[in-house]
């Protein structure tokens, strides 16, 4: 950079990146018609040089995108962005992805359109190119729950979902449960592979083998999960979710099978979303705090919107196992 440390200029750009000025001005503002090796090169130059673009201000909204909102799981975290976005003087914009996790091409052109102070995804899964394309716009990124490894040091924010499942497993070894069971959600989402793991590491701590199935974090998944482990020969007397979902598809597997909770088989969930306090019984669960999420996640955009790296990339809250009615002593 020259003396004084000026911004470059397009034309600047457009040199050392070794195209013409319409074509970086193509990739700045996110439209279609550039070879992908030209839009990752020029990309390249414009973070190299920290290029941040026209200094208009962004809107004073947050992007919330999700996969899908079927469930009160989202409803917490989007209560927890809209605190949160109140508290900056933020509006809150909603996408749903109809179970899609990477947004689509189109999606990515409005959100530089609309400049947002920036997004947050949830269970989504953004493209490189996307997160480039807000990165070069200085509109921050912020996931929730990632599904993968986020990409350019992304912020993220979870829950410490290895404890929770260790502290799950660990309440029903001490109820005298040997014979204790996990239901896993998608091995590929950290989350899940980290409950999962806590699991694991309690059972291999009392000297217990595992027994696990592994499918989708729906009530559909935890009854196909549940049917086949109280059809084994020795079925198990307890089951730990990936959700309350899971919990509750394993609520129904129970009931069909005759198999009582907690006098034949003790249940624990993960989420603590509020139905679960109503489930006959009231469901022993991992809570994990979805609205201080969300609420956290808007901080961090607040933070990046100013300029100021935060100390932490990723962000892990506590979580709390919830003692209900659903686990009791082994039979």
């Amino acid at each position: 950079m020259n003396a004084g440390r000026r911004e470059p200029t397009v034309a600047h750009i457009a040199a050392l990146a070794r195209v013409s000025a319409p074509t970086v001005s193509r990739v700045i503002n996110g439209h279609a018609g550039v070879a992908p090796d030209t839009r990752r090169r020029v990309e390249e130059v414009l973070r190299e040089h920290g290029y941040r673009g026209p200094r208009a201000e962004p809107a004073a909204v947050v992007e919330l995108v999700f996969h899908a909102l079927e469930s009160h799981w989202a409803l917490e975290i989007i209560r927890g962005v809209e605190h949160g976005a109140r508290t900056h003087g933020l509006a809150v914009l909603l996408t749903e992805m109809q179970g899609r996790l990477t947004p689509e091409k189109a999606w990515t052109e409005q959100i530089l359109a609309r400049r947002p102070t920036g997004v947050i995804a949830v269970f989504s899964e953004l493209t490189a190119g996307q997160q480039s394309r807000l990165a070069t716009r200085a509109i921050p990124l912020v996931v929730i729950d990632p599904t993968g490894e986020p990409l350019h040091e992304t912020p993220s924010v979870g829950a410490t979902n290895w404890t929770g499942g260790l502290s799950a497993t660990r309440h029903l070894l001490a109820l005298g449960h040997r014979r204790v069971a996990a239901v896993a959600g998608p091995g590929a989402w950290p989350c899940c592979r980290a409950r999962l793991d806590g699991y694991r590491a309690a059972m291999d701590e009392a000297g217990v083998p595992a027994l696990v199935r592994e499918d989708v974090l729906y009530v559909e998944g935890g009854r196909r999960a549940a049917e086949e482990l109280l059809a084994l020969p020795e079925p198990p007397t307890a089951i730990v979710c990936a959700n309350d979902l899971q919990a509750m598809g394993v609520y129904q597997a129970a009931r069909a099978a005759s198999v009582r909770i907690p006098e034949d088989l003790s249940v624990v969930g993960f989420d603590d979303l509020p139905f679960t306090a109503w489930a006959g019984p009231p469901l022993t669960t991992v809570r994990q705090p979805l609205a201080r999420m969300g609420e956290t996640a808007v901080g961090l955009i607040a933070e990046l919107a100013r300029g100021r790296r935060p100390a932490e990339t990723r962000v892990e809250l506590g979580t709390t196992l919830v003692l209900r009615e659903s686990t009791g002593p082994c039979p």
